[in-house]
C-alpha cells in the first residue's frame, strides 16, 4: 500500500508560486507571511496533520507533485514538534515551546545542512530565498499553533496521548 499523496496539485499548477521545487500554497492562517490567504476550510496544513499519522508508517514516499515537497516537511515538523513535548507539558507551556520552535533558526532546502537536499531543490536566487524562508515560517507558525488545537481538545490538562505516540515514529527515517 503507497502512501497517502498531497491533493493540493491543482491549486500548484493554479498559483504557479513554486521555489525550487516547494510548492508555496495557499494557507487559512492568521500569521504575517508571503502565502496567499485561502477562502477554503480544507488548506495544506488541515492536510497534514490529517496525513501525519497515516504516512508516519511509511519508510517510502513516492512524490508525484510539488505539494507533496511541502506535505513532506510538514509531516516532518509535526514529528519534531511532538518530540519537543512531553506527557506532563501544559497547554501554556506547549504554546511557548512551540512558538519559539517555529521562529528558531532553521535551515531551508538548498541549505548544506538541510536533511533533505536529495528531495529538495534550492532556491535560485536571494529573493526566492527570502520568500521560501518567510514562507517556511509562517507554515511552521500556523502548523504549531494548530497542532496545539488538536493536543489540547477540549481544555485537557495534557496533550493527547495517541499523538505523542507518534513523536517515536520517522517518516521516511528523516528528521529536520
Amino acid at each position: 500500500m503507497p502512501a497517502y499523496n498531497s491533493t493540493f496539485f491543482s491549486e500548484e499548477a493554479e498559483s504557479g508560486r513554486i521555489v525550487g521545487n516547494f510548492a508555496i500554497l495557499p494557507i487559512r492562517t492568521k500569521f504575517r507571511g508571503p502565502s496567499y490567504p485561502t477562502n477554503s476550510d480544507y488548506d495544506i496544513i488541515d492536510e497534514v496533520l490529517d496525513l501525519f499519522r497515516p504516512n508516519s508508517f511509511f519508510r517510502n514516499f513516492e512524490i508525484k507533485s510539488n505539494s507533496d515537497r511541502t506535505l513532506i516537511y510538514g509531516i516532518l515538523y509535526v514529528s519534531s514538534c511532538l518530540n519537543k513535548l512531553n506527557k506532563r507539558i501544559t497547554r501554556g507551556e506547549a504554546v511557548r515551546i512551540l512558538n519559539n520552535f517555529a521562529l528558531e533558526d532553521f535551515s531551508v532546502p538548498g541549505d548544506p545542512n538541510f536533511p533533505l537536499n536529495a528531495v529538495f531543490n534550492g532556491p535560485q536566487n536571494r529573493n526566492d530565498y527570502d520568500l521560501l524562508r518567510g514562507y517556511i515560517q509562517q507554515f511552521r507558525q500556523e502548523l504549531g499553533d494548530r497542532l496545539i488545537t488538536i493536543l489540547y481538545k477540549n481544555d485537557a490538562p495534557q496533550p493527547d496521548k495517541f499523538w505523542l505516540a507518534f513523536s517515536k515514529r520517522r517518516f521516511m527515517n528523516k528528521s529536520l
